[in-house]
């Protein structure tokens, strides 16, 4: 009979938390993450902060797209190892938030929702694309480090 030993112990799932741990520790990834709640927060109530509620399915839109942001971006800080595959997730809704105001349904593309939609969705694709950065800049790191550390020199 044989047995099979959890996966939590294996030394690659272990190396990867940590590695992903470093990462969510820099200030840096912090600012990141406290950005984006306070875009997140900003998206969902800007139809009621710019004065475009009474466009009801883009302010509809905009309280989704805003929480569904905070909540992606929200956790990545707690466990990045098992979220940080949510920070294309947060591109995309900044991406969406972009164009939201053109391809809804109706005339949602007043002054007021087109600047609050692109600015707003710049800085959360921004936002989105450098968590999405830092994690790959670790990785890469590693590797680069990996890969000096085992050479051998004649």
């Amino acid at each position: 009979m044989t047995t099979h030993s959890s996966i939590e112990h294996h030394p690659d799932l272990a190396e990867m938390r940590n590695r992903f741990e470093r990462v969510t520790s820099t200030p840096a990834a912090q600012a990141v993450e406290a950005l984006a709640l306070i875009t997140g927060l900003y998206l969902a109530a800007s139809p009621w902060i710019a004065g475009f509620s009474v466009l009801g399915p883009l302010a509809i839109n905009n309280l989704i797209a805003g929480l569904a942001f905070c909540l992606c971006m929200g956790g990545l800080g707690t466990a990045y190892e098992r979220t940080h595959a949510m920070a294309w997730t947060a591109v995309a809704i900044g991406a969406w938030t972009i164009v939201a105001p053109w391809v809804m349904a109706g005339e949602m593309d007043t002054t007021r929702s087109v600047v609050s939609n692109v600015i707003t969705g710049a800085v959360a694709l921004c936002l989105g694309l450098a968590m999405v950065a830092m994690g790959g800049r670790q990785r890469t790191g590693n590797a680069a480090h990996a890969a000096r550390t085992t050479r051998t020199t004649p």
